[in-house]
């Protein structure tokens, strides 16, 4: 139940985030749960691989790479879907940041609830 709650609320912070930046565009509910669920996808599977192969970049950089990565799976999920568009590598950035810090709040929400 609460994954279902929180993939909902992920969609949701989807449609924030196109609503708040012009970089983002999300055509419809739809697109945007199949989008939260792409991401969510990317992040479970790809991202951990793309942590481990770019590390010593992480290390060098002192974590700030993890941004690029997280920008480019965001990039990633708009370019493999119709109803979901980024404007360039800068748009996602900007994008994801916001995705990020909302579904932090998302998370903080969701561990009040049992």
């Amino acid at each position: 139940m609460k994954l279902i709650v929180k993939w909902l609320l992920a969609a949701c912070a989807l449609l924030l985030v196109a609503y708040l930046y012009p970089g983002v565009q999300i055509q419809s509910f739809t697109a945007a749960l199949i989008a939260a669920a792409v991401i969510g996808l990317f992040n479970v599977v790809l991202r951990p691989v793309l942590v481990i192969l770019t590390l010593p970049v992480t290390v060098i950089t002192l974590g700030l790479f993890l941004f690029v990565i997280n920008a480019l799976l965001f990039w990633a999920a708009a370019s493999l879907m119709d109803g979901f568009g980024v404007n360039g590598f800068w748009a996602a950035m900007l994008g994801s940041l916001i995705y990020s810090a909302l579904m932090l709040v998302v998370d903080a929400a969701l561990k009040t609830i049992r």
